[in-house]
């Protein structure tokens, strides 16, 4: 069996405040004896979208980086992210970068860096967000930390570890992973060359016991952020329906954090939330929804 550290499991994520509005990014990658690198950024303008695809960028770079021949699997809840990716990519490239539709598409800078990167070696697995996955839960942390102007504390492999591997793509000596639930240290975050690659890197050791404690305290900070986040949209959508606005599907679909085809394929009339969304008319290539809060209408009914 091969001495050589390497790469288990990579999951991402990204995270958006407005989409578009500041963003982050997150990337936890699993080594098989135990160890941990963490890595992420923000940006000032972005969307959601940009940030899956930016830490997946960061995650693929950081594996070929490494010069590991063995497959890895990389984790998003982006479906969005692996569809662009693993299923939509080859007719785009063939129609020149257009949608079947005729439209550019969006985000084709990305895409592009992405389909460089994307190979035979990376199994791409899509995991529910927000359902209790150790390593997800800790990619969204990490992203949103970044999102609202914060720096996390990650954890990263020492200097020794991770420095000259990271940094010369001719060497392969990068730690094999394993489960992280066995991991056992913490590490501040160093600076960054370029977003993706670490040096200058302080260590702190720190027991498991710690290491939850303190991830849980910043997940519970991050849930009450993403409730206030929440609340905003909730608000905003009660407007739009209080004045009788009619919006986009494009545009209902950023009220949502979702892909626009979320919402053109549920059909004309359905439940979000509090509110009944129904399709009013279509304008020229755009279609017009309503939003109407629906337990105003059964009480209304009940009346």
């Amino acid at each position: 069996m091969s001495n050589q550290r390497k790469i288990k499991s990579i999951y991402t994520d990204g995270a958006c405040t407005g989409n578009p509005g500041p963003g982050g990014w997150g990337v936890v990658a699993y080594f098989s004896d135990g160890k941990v690198q963490e890595m992420g950024d923000a940006a000032s303008h972005t969307t959601n979208n940009k940030m899956e695809m930016q830490a997946a960028i960061a995650a693929l770079n950081f594996f070929h980086a490494s010069g590991q021949a063995e497959p890895i699997t990389l984790y998003t809840d982006s479906e969005y992210l692996i569809n662009c990716v693993t299923k939509w990519l080859p007719g785009w490239k063939k129609r020149g970068w257009k949608k079947a539709d005729g439209k550019p598409v969006q985000n084709q800078d990305l895409l592009e860096i992405l389909d460089q990167l994307n190979t035979r070696q990376v199994n791409w697995q899509h995991v529910r967000g927000h359902s209790g996955n150790i390593g997800n839960e800790r990619c969204d942390a990490i992203a949103r930390s970044f999102a609202s102007g914060q720096i996390p504390s990650l954890q990263e492999l020492s200097a020794t570890e991770s420095y000259k591997s990271l940094h010369s793509l001719s060497e392969a000596n990068v730690e094999q992973v394993a489960d992280y639930a066995s991991n056992s240290k913490i590490f501040n975050k160093s600076t960054q060359d370029d977003g993706t690659f670490i040096s200058d890197i302080n260590i702190m050791e720190t027991s498991t016991a710690q290491t939850a404690a303190v991830n849980e305290e910043k997940l519970s900070t991050t849930r009450v952020k993403q409730l206030k986040n929440l609340l905003e949209t909730l608000r905003i959508a009660d407007e739009i329906s209080e004045k009788g606005y009619l919006i986009t599907s494009s545009e209902l679909a950023d009220l949502m954090d979702v892909h626009a085809s979320a919402v053109t394929s549920r059909g004309d009339e359905w439940r979000w939330r509090n509110w009944i969304v129904s399709r009013v008319r279509r304008e020229g290539n755009q279609i017009l929804w309503e939003l109407e809060r629906g337990d105003r209408l059964e009480n209304e009914d009940d009346s």
